[in-house]
């Protein structure tokens, strides 16, 4: 019977801590911004405002002798989504644009075009592209190989010639065949939206405690330090788990990023990845002590890593070898990989069962230094 009663006791004690927990969010407007204003700013800027196709890109035509033939080619550019052509009488101009950054790169048909192309030699065009940012310049000698091959083509079929090419490319793209880097990128900031939810928030709730004398009138009540703990987890994780609904309402909606997966798997994940977030801020907030500092800790820990070494922008394969290993720690790197998983490719079990096992891990392991380092003593 008494075991009973101190049960209930406890209960009661818990619904307490956490009414007071919830009140203390209710009443601070950077909680509710971060958890629900936060995410919609930040899906708007990354959705409409970064991208990594290359549409529109204005590139310099130049045509030395006019001809039925040079300017089909050129037309080629004219109807293309991914080109803006500025058309030019010689070279020189197109170069000196091309120097000032005015046009991304240039195409020129020789005099000798339509003469060479006649003879059923290689047509003598040249292309020079701006090599400063190496990942476009690829994508933009791609695109310009493609319209090329295209007009290729088309030629040959209207003048009832075989098209002589050493490789026939079939292009088959899985997943995500509108090829956006909006699909790609929006499921991975979902991610980083939780962890400042679940990171930045909860680092700096004990810290508050601690500043504001009220944990040390917590530590002299009969109130247990795991009671403690779980008044700060459970409104936390229910901000932090709807701000993962608005977000994913949003990339779906608003955004029109596929969804192929199931929700209840994404719930799952998302509850495990909340916990690893929140047990990593409370860590961190029970070592700092201090708002100021346990927030200044949380980006360099949680936040920053959650952007830079999670693939959620850049490829992990890409990287060093020591910050791949690194990688492996960030517990972002694993929740980006079924968020990409569930929203382009589906319920991919292999994928989603190993990045949840690590998940849980982390999540164990970081409740047990916060079980360690917690106690109910002033020093």
């Amino acid at each position: 019977m008494g075991r009973t009663s101190e049960t209930r006791l406890s209960f009661m004690r818990l619904k307490g801590l956490i009414w007071k927990e919830t009140k203390q969010i209710v009443r601070d407007p950077s909680s509710i911004g971060i958890a629900f204003f936060l995410p919609v700013a930040l899906l708007l800027i990354f959705g409409y405002g970064v991208s990594l196709d290359a549409e529109h890109v204005p590139i310099g035509i130049v045509i030395e002798q006019p001809g039925p033939e040079a300017n089909d080619f050129a037309a080629g550019f004219r109807d293309s989504d991914f080109f803006d052509p500025v058309f030019y009488e010689s070279v020189q101009d197109a170069e000196k644009d091309l120097i000032e950054r005015k046009i991304m790169g240039l195409v020129w048909t020789r005099s000798d075009f339509a003469r060479t192309l006649l003879s059923g030699t290689t047509a003598p065009i040249g292309v020079i592209v701006n090599g400063v940012d190496a990942n476009q310049a690829r994508i933009v000698e791609g695109y310009i190989t493609g319209v090329w091959i295209k007009w290729l083509s088309s030629y040959a079929l209207s003048h009832g010639k075989p098209l002589s090419l050493p490789v026939n490319i079939k292009h088959r793209i899985w997943f995500n065949s509108a090829v956006r880097s909006r699909n790609f990128l929006v499921p991975g900031l979902v991610a980083v939206i939780m962890t400042l939810i679940g990171g930045m928030l909860t680092s700096m709730v004990v810290a508050r405690e601690w500043e504001r004398g009220t944990m040390e009138a917590l530590l002299v009540t009969p109130v247990r330090i795991r009671e403690i703990i779980l008044s700060k987890v459970i409104p936390y994780f229910i901000l932090g788990m709807g701000g993962m609904l608005l977000s994913v309402y949003i990339s779906i909606v608003v955004f029109d990023v596929p969804f192929r997966g199931s929700y209840l798997a994404l719930g799952f994940a998302s509850a495990l990845f909340m916990l690893t977030a929140i047990a990593l801020g409370l860590i961190i907030s029970t070592a700092a002590g201090n708002q100021f500092v346990a927030g200044q800790i949380a980006i360099v820990i949680t936040f920053l890593p959650a952007f830079m070494l999670s693939g959620f922008v850049f490829d992990i394969n890409s990287m060093p070898v020591p910050i791949q290993v690194i990688t492996y720690t960030v517990s972002a790197r694993y929740f980006v990989s079924i968020l990409q998983t569930l929203f382009l490719a589906g319920d991919i079990w292999p994928i989603y069962l190993v990045n949840c096992l690590w998940l849980a891990i982390m999540a164990f392991i970081f409740f047990l230094i916060i079980k360690k380092k917690s106690h109910k003593r002033l020093i």
